[in-house]
Parts: structure tokens; C-alpha cells; sequence
């Protein structure tokens, strides 16, 4: 995977903490508890965008189209 190299400001109570994740290997070093994080975060707004669109649409609305067309198939189905 191609990978880019930039540099960010962060907050020394931050930056120690993961110093100490690093140190205790459970990041290899400061550059993938960063991706990690960064990964996270994303994938966690990408979920409660999908909540929110989700949250839009109709209950009953949708029952019905995910019925549409079953009472012409019950009739071929074998009993």
C-alpha cells in the first residue's frame, strides 16, 4: 500500500500516551498508532453517517418494498 509522509502537531499528553503504547509494543512505533487512530475515527464516522441516513428513511415504507412482488412468487412456490 502506498503510504505518504506529513507532519502534524499534537498535543504532548497525547504524544506521551502513545510513547507508552509504543513502548509497550503495542504499536510498533508512533507512525502506526497514528494510522490506527486516524483509521479508527474514520471508519467510526463512515458508521454514524450510515446511522444517520438510515435513520431517514421510512419503516413502513421500506417493509413494503422489500415485499413488493412476493404475493405472485407465493403462488408458484410448492407448499
Amino acid at each position: 500500500m502506498a503510504a505518504s509522509k506529513i507532519a502534524i502537531t499534537i498535543e504532548d499528553k497525547l504524544l506521551k500516551q502513545i510513547d507508552i503504547l509504543v513502548k509497550s509494543n503495542y504499536f510498533p512505533n508512533r507512525s502506526k498508532a497514528i494510522q490506527a487512530a486516524v483509521a479508527e475515527k474514520l471508519s467510526r464516522l463512515e458508521r454514524s453517517r450510515l446511522a444517520q441516513e438510515c435513520a431517514k428513511l421510512d419503516p413502513d415504507f421500506e417493509q413494503s418494498l422489500a415485499e413488493e412482488g412476493f404475493s405472485a412468487e407465493m403462488e408458484t412456490w410448492p407448499e
